[in-house]
């Protein structure tokens, strides 16, 4: 078993089959591979191109051959890679403005290394207003101030600080669920249970719900255009606009439309037993009579009849599928509708609807139709919330650290066994985490090594974490009797 996860490391490495069946006959792990001569890999069968290629692929570094010399009278020096100079792709950086690269200028005069970001953010807040250069000058050395202040020491635990400052207050939380923003129709699961569903990044949230904002000002303002939009997209069935009897004697069934229902949901008779003859097995039997819809029983059956009626109830005639219920709340100057159930793509697609301001509380359905970033910035802006709406301050930096290590690889990850915690390089790690046993079981059995760079890996075997201090090694020389301390 252990052959072939080295086999499969190798393939994915990107070496040929041939030269993995070379190397796996001679060495059985990777690192020895590594530190394996030429020679060696020459015994192996390779030949000089073939060693190369497995040196760049495994990165290993070369070594200047030392010619002649006594025997360790000069150490190898390793070669010197050439740099690269990073640049950032044209088309994935919005272009500086004018006033943005005056400050961008003015800042490397004034020796400030400050990033894009922030000159960005205060020429965004002082570009038009007329501010004297020394003003502008003295803005730029205070933000520089505030930025070193608030950056990090490089050898700073910010992954447990970040823990410590999001677990302690959650400890305050509290496990209810609450009325959303004043809204009494609709519950959302706030407080504890909320933080749960987000850092383990659920498919599903365990209430759904959705903020749609209208892009026509005259719209947004206007109750009643509000009011039928938020018509069109809830999901209407026949059971909300119609009485459904059953006529046991004539074994059928009479569906009494509601002219008041149909003329609020702008729906016609014809409408409605148009949706109804297109259920499965009632394409013939439905009759339109008035503003009744007569279904008849093709067989004499009370079993047959009572399907028919959970089927014709349940038959969705107009509005987006999932949206339960759709409310209208004014928020400042606006009317806002607020859906109890989630569908991001379908809402989205409605002309009416804000595509910048709509939002939804479901990340996953976040990160299927607008993508990593937006998911990102949807895990920010729920924890932020989340924890805020509980009265509790938690620096938005350490919401960040954690979003960006969800959705570092490209798509939402949990953290848990399933997700960042499960994927963590060193095998002690994932064993302190869950399921201790088959972790230790799994990594003796594929010969895997932990080279304890991490702080659980160093703690369970009782040696000061590479951070802080313990990231610094110190030598004393003493001092020989005899000579001057000076």
């Amino acid at each position: 078993m252990a052959k072939k996860d080295f086999e499969k490391a190798l393939q994915r490495k990107g070496l040929d089959n041939p030269t993995i069946v070379k190397i796996s006959a001679k060495f059985n792990k990777i690192d020895e591979v590594k530190s394996a001569t030429k020679v060696q890999l020459t015994e192996a069968g390779l030949d000089e191109e073939a060693i190369e290629k497995i040196y760049e692929l495994l990165g290993v570094k070369k070594v200047k051959k030392v010619v002649g010399g006594k025997k360790g009278s000069k150490k190898a020096e390793p070669v010197e890679e050439p740099k690269m100079d990073f640049k950032m792709p044209l088309d994935k950086v919005k272009q500086q403005s004018d006033y943005e690269r005056k400050l961008t200028k003015m800042a490397q005069d004034l020796k400030l290394k400050l990033p894009r970001r922030v000159v960005s953010t205060i020429a965004s807040r002082i570009e038009g207003i007329e501010v004297p250069e020394a003003k502008v000058k003295a803005i730029l050395k205070k933000a520089y101030e505030r930025y070193v202040e608030h950056s990090m020491d490089a050898n700073e635990s910010a992954g447990i600080i970040a823990a410590q400052s999001i677990g302690e207050p959650g400890t305050q939380m509290t496990m209810r669920t609450f009325h959303y923003a004043g809204v009494a129709e609709i519950n959302v699961t706030l407080g504890l249970p909320r933080l749960i569903e987000i850092v383990d990044a659920r498919r599903v949230p365990s209430t759904p719900m959705m903020n749609i904002y209208l892009s026509d000002e005259n719209d947004r303002k206007d109750r009643e255009k509000v009011k039928r939009i938020a018509s069109r997209i809830e999901t209407t069935t026949v059971g909300e606009i119609a009485d459904i009897e059953t006529d046991m004697t004539n074994m059928r069934i009479l569906v009494k439309l509601d002219e008041h229902r149909l003329e609020q949901h702008e729906l016609t008779p014809e409408e409605v037993h148009a949706r109804i003859s297109k259920l499965r097995g009632l394409k013939t039997l439905a009759e339109l009579q008035d503003n009744v819809i007569v279904i008849n029983s093709e067989e004499p059956s009370f079993k047959r009849l009572q399907n028919i009626v959970d089927l014709v109830r349940d038959a969705k005639i107009k509005g987006v599928d999932q949206i339960v219920r759709a409310i209208i709340k004014k928020t400042g100057d606006e009317y806002v509708i607020y859906t109890e159930g989630s569908n991001l793509r379908d809402v989205l697609n409605v002309p009416e609807v804000d595509k910048r301001r709509t939002s939804t509380n479901s990340i996953q359905e976040i990160y299927d139709v607008l993508g990593v970033e937006a998911a990102r910035q949807s895990i920010i802006d729920e924890a932020y919330k989340t924890l805020d709406e509980q009265g509790l301050t938690v620096d938005i930096r350490h919401i960040m650290l954690v979003s960006d290590l969800m959705t570092a690889d490209g798509d939402v990850k949990a953290i848990g066994r399933h997700g960042i915690s499960g994927r963590k390089s060193s095998v002690l790690a994932r064993a302190a985490f869950e399921i201790t046993a088959a972790h230790l079981l799994h990594a003796a059995l594929t010969g895997e090594e932990d080279h304890l760079d991490g702080v659980a890996e160093n703690i369970i075997v009782g040696q000061p974490v590479t951070l802080g201090t313990g990231a610094v090694n110190l030598v004393y020389t003493p001092v020989r009797r005899g000579l001057n301390n000076d």
